[in-house]
C-alpha cells in the first residue's frame, strides 16, 4: 500500500453544486479554500447544538460571495441541510430511507443490508452503522450521490427516486455522516470516502455545502490515489476528512474497507442527535437486538382494560411507532428471496399482516387516470384482525412499490366503532409518495383513492361485522328508543337493556335522557344523524325539483303571453285590413 504525506496547506476541498445529467462531476472542483477564521480547536468535533430541531438556528457569518475571477453559481448554504432534513419528522423514516438504498440494490446482486449501532473509538460516542453489499460506488457515483437532486435510479421497481434521500435521512439522524464505497466498474476497481459534515460546515464558517472525497485505485496490487488536479489538494481533502470524521489516521479510513468486500458501501452517521432532556433520540439499551425511538415508546392513551392494553401494546400497529424491528418487518409489502434486512446482526422476520386475517376478500378497484394512460387494477385485501373484537385495531397498510407509506391509515370517522377490527392491504403505485415516503401527495387520485377506501370499509362491515360479534342497529330498537324519549315529559333517566344475544360479547346498556342526547350510544346518534341527513338530501332535492317546476312554468308562462301577443297583433292586423277593405268598397260604390 502506497501512502503519500500530506503537506501542511490549508484545506483545499470538494464543492458541489446541485448536479445533473450535464454535469455528471467526474472530475470534481477543488478550488474552494476554507475559511480560516471561525475555526475551532484542535480536536472539537460536535456539533454547537446536539438537538436536532433546533440546530439550525445560528447566526451566518457575513461573507463576499464573488470572488475575483470566478463566474457566480447558485450557492446552496449548509441550513438548508439541516432544514432539508425536518421533511423527515420520524427518525424511523430517515432510517427507512437508508434502508431502500441497500434494498434497490437488490438489482445489483445485493444480498442483504444491515444497521446496527457501533462505539467510535475516538469518544466513546454511539454512531449507527448502514452497510450493504450492493454494487458500490465508483467516485463518479458518490459525487452524485452527494449532490442535491441528483438520481439515477429510473427504473419502475427501485423505491428511491428523487435523489435527495441520503441527505435527508443522514442529517436527519445525526450531525455528520461519513460514506466508504468499493466499485468495480469495468476492468477499474475503486474505494471512495465521502464526508457530509454539518458540524464541519457550520465551525468554519462555510456559506456552501462543501464535501471533502478521497478516492483511490485498487485495480492492482497497490492502493494508489486518484489524484484530479494536484497531490496537495488530494492530501488536504485527506486533512480534512481525519480532522472531522471519527478516524485519526489514512490507515483507520483504510481499515473500513475490510468488512464491505469485494465491493458494496458503508454508511457512519456520528453525532446522533439528542431530544430536548438532552438524551439520544435513539435508544440502543432496551433491547439488543433492536433500535428504539426513545420518545416514542410511553406515547398514547391505554386506559381500557389490561387483557386490551396488553393485546394493543404487543401488536405491530402499536409496536411499529417504537420498535424499528417491528416497523421493518412490515416496511416492504412482498417478502425477499435472496436478500435480508438485518437489524443489529439479527435478521428481520418478514411479517404480511394479510396473513393473519380473517373472512378476508379481495375487492378490485379500478383508479380513472388520465385518458390516454393504461388501466390500471389495483387488488385490495381487506378482512378483520384475528384479535377482532377485542382489539381496537384497524386502518389500510398503503405500500408504493413494494415500500409501507401509510402504516393502519384509518379512513372512518373517530368515535364510531363501524370500521373496528378492519384491516386492508394494497400497493397505490398509481398516486405519489411525499418526499419523506410517510404520506402522499393530496392529489385528486388519492382523494378518489380515500373516498372509495372509505365505502369498502362500509360495505364489507355491513356484510360481515357479525362474523366477529359485532351487532348492527336494530331500526326497531332505535324507533322504540327515540319514542320513549318523545313520550317522556318528566323524571330521570330511562334505562333500556339491548337484547344483544347472538353477540359475543355483554348485552349494552343505552341510557336515554329527555329531551337531549346525553344518554344516546354513539351508534344512535350517528344513525340518526344518518337518517336526518337522508331526510334533508330528500327535501333539499324536492325543492330542487320545485324550483325546476316553477322555473319551467314562468318559461311557458312567458310564451304563452308572447303567443297571445302574437295573437293579438295578428287579429288587430286583419281587423284594420278587413276595414280597409271595407272603405275602398264603400268609395267605388
Amino acid at each position: 500500500m502506497s501512502t503519500q504525506k500530506p503537506k501542511p496547506d490549508p484545506a483545499a476541498v470538494v464543492e458541489l453544486d446541485s448536479s445533473d445529467d450535464e454535469n455528471p462531476a467526474a472530475t470534481p472542483n477543488t478550488t474552494q479554500k476554507v475559511p480560516p477564521q471561525h475555526s475551532p480547536a484542535v480536536g472539537q468535533q460536535t456539533p454547537a447544538c446536539r438537538s436536532f430541531w433546533k440546530a439550525g438556528d445560528y447566526v451566518v457569518p457575513k461573507q463576499q460571495f464573488l470572488a475575483q475571477d470566478q463566474l457566480e453559481h447558485a450557492r446552496v448554504h449548509p441550513k438548508f441541510l439541516h432544514s432539508n432534513a425536518t421533511s423527515h419528522k420520524w427518525a424511523f423514516g430517515a432510517i427507512a430511507e437508508l434502508l431502500d438504498n441497500g434494498v434497490d440494490e437488490i438489482q445489483n446482486g445485493a444480498t442483504f443490508v444491515s444497521v446496527d449501532k457501533v462505539e467510535l473509538k475516538k469518544d466513546n460516542s454511539p454512531a449507527l452503522l448502514f452497510r450493504d453489499d450492493g454494487a458500490g460506488m465508483n467516485p463518479e457515483g458518490l459525487r452524485k450521490c452527494m449532490s442535491l437532486g441528483y438520481s439515477t435510479k429510473k427504473s419502475n421497481t427501485t423505491i428511491g427516486q428523487y435523489g435527495n434521500g441520503f441527505k435527508t435521512s443522514t442529517m436527519r439522524l445525526g450531525a455528520d455522516a461519513i460514506v466508504f464505497s468499493r466499485a468495480t466498474r469495468g476492468s477499474k476497481a475503486t474505494q471512495s470516502i465521502g464526508l457530509l459534515s454539518y458540524t464541519f460546515l457550520r465551525r468554519t464558517g462555510q456559506d456552501d455545502v462543501i464535501v471533502p472525497m478521497i478516492d483511490f485505485d485498487i485495480s492492482g496490487n497497490w492502493v494508489e490515489p486518484i489524484i484530479y488536479s494536484s497531490l496537495d489538494d488530494w492530501s488536504s481533502n485527506l486533512k480534512t476528512i481525519l480532522k472531522w470524521s471519527p478516524f485519526g489516521s489514512k490507515e483507520d479510513l483504510l481499515q473500513q474497507f475490510e468488512d464491505i468486500g469485494a465491493h458494496g458501501t458503508k454508511i457512519i452517521i456520528y453525532n446522533l442527535w439528542l431530544n430536548d432532556e438532552g438524551i439520544y433520540e435513539l435508544s440502543f439499551d432496551d433491547d439488543d437486538e433492536d433500535i428504539r425511538l426513545r420518545d416514542e415508546t410511553n406515547h398514547g392513551s391505554l386506559t381500557k382494560s389490561k387483557k386490551k392494553t396488553a393485546g394493543l401494546l404487543n401488536h405491530v400497529s402499536y409496536r411499529l411507532r417504537y420498535s424499528l424491528r417491528a416497523y421493518a418487518s412490515i416496511l416492504y409489502l412482498r417478502k425477499f428471496t435472496n436478500f435480508q434486512v438485518i437489524i443489529r446482526g439479527k435478521p428481520v422476520q418478514q411479517y404480511n399482516i394479510q396473513d393473519d386475517l380473517i373472512h378476508a376478500k379481495v375487492i378490485t378497484y379500478r383508479p380513472q387516470l388520465a385518458t390516454m394512460s393504461k388501466e390500471v387494477l389495483v387488488e385490495t385485501t381487506i378482512g378483520f384482525a384475528k384479535e377482532a373484537p377485542d382489539l381496537p385495531v384497524s386502518g389500510f397498510n398503503v405500500y408504493h412499490k413494494n415500500r409501507l407509506i401509510r402504516p393502519f391509515w384509518k379512513v372512518t370517522a373517530d368515535g364510531s366503532s363501524k370500521g373496528n377490527g378492519v384491516i386492508g392491504i394494497l400497493e397505490a403505485n398509481f398516486i405519489e409518495p411525499a418526499h419523506d415516503k410517510q404520506d402522499f401527495e393530496r392529489s385528486s387520485l388519492f382523494i378518489r383513492l380515500e373516498t372509495r377506501l372509505k365505502q369498502m370499509v362500509m360495505e364489507y362491515w355491513k356484510g360481515h361485522c357479525h362474523f366477529v360479534g359485532y351487532q348492527p342497529l336494530i331500526p326497531s330498537e332505535l324507533k322504540l328508543h327515540r319514542e320513549q324519549r318523545a313520550a317522556k315529559s318528566s323524571g330521570g333517566p330511562t334505562r333500556i337493556d339491548v337484547d344483544m344475544s347472538d353477540a359475543q360479547h355483554s348485552p349494552e346498556e343505552v341510557v336515554i335522557s329527555d329531551g337531549n342526547t346525553d344518554g344516546m350510544s354513539v351508534e344512535e346518534i350517528c344513525e340518526e344523524n344518518i337518517q336526518l341527513f337522508l331526510r334533508y338530501e330528500e327535501h333539499v332535492k324536492k325543492e330542487d325539483q320545485l324550483k325546476q317546476t316553477i322555473n319551467n312554468l314562468e318559461k311557458e308562462l312567458e310564451f304563452a303571453k308572447r303567443k297571445k301577443d302574437q295573437l293579438a297583433a295578428y287579429l288587430e292586423m286583419q281587423r284594420k285590413q278587413k276595414a280597409a277593405e271595407h272603405g275602398s268598397a264603400d268609395t267605388k260604390a
